[in-house]
């Protein structure tokens, strides 16, 4: 990944994942978090653990993110713009749907 495409996804990351490092820590210690998304084998969701890497890479300085975090965080960003535009109707507040988007970084209440 050249230096303009890390710039853009660090951007776009930086765009979609409005939950502070520590908010995002106590969001993912809930049972609401560990509820929502998809949950292979009964083990911890995808979006559960990308909730946890998304909290080491808010805490990484940027220099320091390898190919590999850069990657993550477009999946994040590309995440997170899916689901916004499948909205559902009514109250979200207590959905699965925000409840998902929480776990990867967004609230969308925010």
């Amino acid at each position: 990944m050249d230096g303009d495409e890390r710039q853009e996804t660090w951007d776009g990351f930086r765009e979609v994942v409005n939950m502070a490092p520590a908010d995002l820590e106590a969001w993912l210690d809930t049972d609401e978090s560990r509820g929502a998304g998809h949950h292979q084998d009964g083990g911890e969701s995808t979006g559960h653990a990308s909730g946890r890497r998304i909290v080491r890479i808010q805490r990484t300085g940027k220099g320091d993110l390898s190919d590999d975090d850069y990657e993550h965080m477009r999946k994040v960003v590309g995440y997170v713009r899916r689901h916004l535009a499948q909205r559902p109707s009514g109250d979200v507040e207590d959905s699965r749907w925000r409840h998902s988007l929480m776990n990867w970084g967004h609230d969308p209440l925010a």
